[in-house]
């Protein structure tokens, strides 16, 4: 008699990337309380999974594992769960759908590296596929720009320049691979805490433009040329918050890196290095003098979210 099938997989499995702002300049805050943007995203490496599952109709459950997750809130204040809420409003054609949600985390929770958009585009993408509902990606986009600035772009991925309040983006003229090194502060940052601070610093900032010389180091693909260019409008005002963050930056710059830059609102460092021997040995010797909570190794560009399995 022949052996039973295995069962069939159940569900559909996202996977979405963090992002590093290799530029991010920022204007004085609008009307309605956003900072006008002008930045360079680039995903890495470090990912979030997402896996959903059907659920009851109009049941939507959420449970996380993983890096930070006593931090990671299972209610709708989750960008994750707002996805698949939204997702159903607008494209569910009067079904009454329901998911269950399970997120995996290994991007640190408010850490500037976008973790929560990261879930919020993979949820809408496994939504998406699980309930079969067939949207162009402009349209995953728009829904995503709903849920926050960087849902955007953590569909999109690879390098691209974002305005708006970072929520319009377009694919960035860019070569090579880059090798970056990640240190993890030890505790997070609120990016509405750091918004604050930046307007303290800067009562009257000019409107944000994206550094020439950091695009065309990007068409050049020399990561000297990038490190040099890298710039965070946002870095002094975490610095003034997390003042332990001059101390790993400046490690990171003593043993060997090319460029180092806080990751959008922090408190992660980013370093950049030239090849994957040299960031090896960062790691490593990163690692050593104790300076960050954690350290990992990522290279970039990668795609955006994307089914997996």
């Amino acid at each position: 008699m022949a052996s039973p099938l295995p069962p069939a997989p159940v569900g559909v499995h996202v996977r979405a990337p963090a992002k590093i702002n290799l530029a991010l300049k920022v204007g004085a805050p609008r009307p309605d309380g956003y900072h006008p943007l002008a930045t360079v995203y680039h995903a890495v490496s470090l990912y979030d999974d997402v896996h959903a599952e059907w659920a009851e109709p109009d049941e939507f459950e959420l449970e996380a594992s993983g890096e930070g997750v006593e931090q990671v809130p299972l209610d709708d204040s989750n960008l994750a769960l707002r996805a698949a809420r939204l997702l159903a409003r607008t494209h569910g054609g009067g079904d009454r759908l329901g998911v269950h949600l399970t997120i995996r985390k290994n991007i640190p929770v408010a850490g500037g590296l976008a973790g929560g958009s990261a879930d919020g585009a993979a949820a809408l993408l496994a939504c998406a596929t699980l309930w079969d509902i067939d949207l162009a990606p402009e349209v995953l986009r728009h829904l995503g720009a709903e849920l926050g600035s960087d849902v955007p772009f953590s569909l999109m991925g690879g390098t691209a320049v974002g305005s708006g309040r970072g929520e319009d983006v377009a694919p960035a003229l860019a070569r090579g691979s880059y090798h970056w090194v990640l240190a993890f502060g030890q505790e997070g940052l609120s990016t509405p805490a750091v918004y604050r601070r930046f307007d303290e610093l800067n009562p009257s900032p000019e409107p944000p433009e994206v550094p020439a010389d950091l695009m065309n180091a990007l068409r050049g693909g020399d990561p000297y040329e990038l490190g040099a260019a890298l710039v965070n409008d946002l870095q002094p005002a975490a610095l003034t918050l997390r003042p332990q963050l001059r101390r790993v930056l400046d490690a990171g710059l003593d043993l060997g890196a090319v460029g180092a830059v806080v990751s959008g609102s922090g408190p992660t460092c980013a370093f950049l290095v030239e090849d994957e021997e040299d960031a090896v040995d960062l790691s490593i010797a990163l690692s050593a003098e104790g300076v960050a909570r954690k350290v990992m190794r990522a290279g970039g560009p990668v795609v955006g979210a994307r089914v997996v399995g």
